[in-house]
């Protein structure tokens, strides 16, 4: 199990001195975390290393998720895609479903902790159902910049009753609440086997057990099979750039347990490059393990990031902490990372040439590639890693602790 001091060699001593200092206030507080999964996307990913390091620090932290019915997830889904600005037919079924969900969940649930951390969408009703006797903290990791206006009337009363509203850029800040925002970067676990350094041999091996030659340079996509990141975008950059460069598209992709929409997305991706996947230019990965993701992104000649709405991007964050070029799209928090031409490239997601335009400077030029994967690396290490969310959290935290954190009961 990973303890703080194993951050040491990577963020130094004031680091670490700091984050145990923060934390003395806060011993033995209990602190409880609700989302929709324990696999399969960024908060699960987050979730999986800030809780264990929470509670190293001295902070009573748990983990929990709420469950549901696959109508309870496609309820959610619709309502994600709503929140990044997607059109759809609220009806007043799947309101009371969703809601429902939660109530039901409530009735065996005993959250009792001093501190209420919700996650995204699918437990923010979960305040209702609770006699609120401690700080709770709604944490919503999409881009909030125009969301479903009937769907966010509907979400707006449960939102009101959260002591702090945590979004990842000031754009997602809502006027329409009085409710205190934080503006909070997700960041990655540099020590995650997803994320740890690894020697040639072992990159090499991963990429043969997963079927990618090493015989040409690759462009990668790895995210979820979700219509906000594009992966066709991606094969429609590869075929204007083969006739140039000898090279091939590997996308990497996973479905999360709450969403029901990537298994569409998926198969409409195997149908779109049949003849593509057997000449081999194009090699879909799903399933793969943390460590295989690793290898890809490491032997990746480019990494893009072909989304038209993205909360924040870890898979960005992810590929710069590898020292790659990153070619992605002016959305969500993507440019809160990538500052254009001196940490990757840039273009606006509706502007496809300027993309494709990206990817091939890098294809030319990989010295430069490499110059803007040595400063990504950089920007990562010193705005996106774990240490440093965890140091906001502390600051959040006992900031709520010097309001007054009433008793439990």
């Amino acid at each position: 199990m990973l303890i703080v001091e194993d951050y040491l060699p990577i963020v130094g001593k004031e680091v670490i001195g700091s984050l145990h200092a923060k934390a003395r206030k806060l011993y033995g507080k209990r602190v409880m975390h609700v989302n929709a999964t324990y696999y399969g996307g960024g908060v699960a990913e987050m979730l999986q290393t800030f809780v264990p390091l929470m509670n190293n620090i001295g902070i009573d932290a748990d983990w929990r998720i709420v469950p549901g019915p696959v109508d309870f997830f496609n309820i959610t889904k619709q309502f994600h895609n709503g929140l990044h600005g997607q059109d759809f037919d609220l009806t007043e079924e799947m309101k009371k479903l969703y809601v429902m969900n939660n109530g039901d969940f409530a009735t065996y649930a005993k959250l009792d902790d001093d501190i209420i951390i919700i996650h995204d969408p699918q437990p923010l009703p979960l305040i209702r159902f609770y006699a609120k006797r401690q700080p709770w903290i709604w944490r919503c990791h999409v881009d909030l910049t125009n969301p479903h206006s009937d769907l966010w009337e509907f979400l707006a009363p449960f939102i009101l009753r959260y002591d702090r509203v945590v979004v990842s850029h000031e754009d997602y800040v809502q006027k329409d609440l009085p409710n205190e925002h934080v503006i909070q970067h997700p960041a990655i676990d540099p020590l995650a086997l997803k994320n740890r350094d690894m020697e040639e041999d072992e990159i090499a091996l991963h990429l043969f057990k997963l079927g990618v030659p090493a015989d040409k340079p690759y462009i990668l996509q790895v995210s979820r099979f979700d219509k906000w990141k594009d992966m066709p975008g991606v094969i429609e950059t590869f075929k204007r750039l083969r006739d140039d460069f000898d090279c091939r598209v590997v996308l990497c992709g996973s479905m999360a347990s709450d969403d029901p929409e990537g298994i569409q997305i998926y198969q409409q991706v195997v149908e779109d490059t049949i003849e593509m996947r057997e000449s081999g230019d194009v090699i879909l990965v799903t399933d793969a393990s943390n460590a295989e993701v690793n290898a890809l992104q490491r032997g990746a000649a480019v990494v893009t990031q072909k989304s038209s709405r993205e909360g924040f991007g870890l898979t960005v964050t992810e590929a710069m902490w590898k020292a790659k070029p990153v070619v992605s799209t002016t959305v969500g928090g993507i440019p809160l990372q990538i500052e254009h031409e001196k940490t990757g490239l840039l273009s606006a997601p509706d502007d496809f040439e300027g993309f494709v335009r990206n990817v091939r400077r890098i294809m030319e030029d990989p010295g430069f590639g490499a110059e803007l994967g040595r400063a990504a690396k950089e920007k990562v290490r010193t705005d996106f890693l774990i240490t440093r969310m965890l140091s906001h959290d502390l600051d959040m935290l006992n900031d709520l602790l010097m309001e007054g954190v009433p008793p439990r009961v």
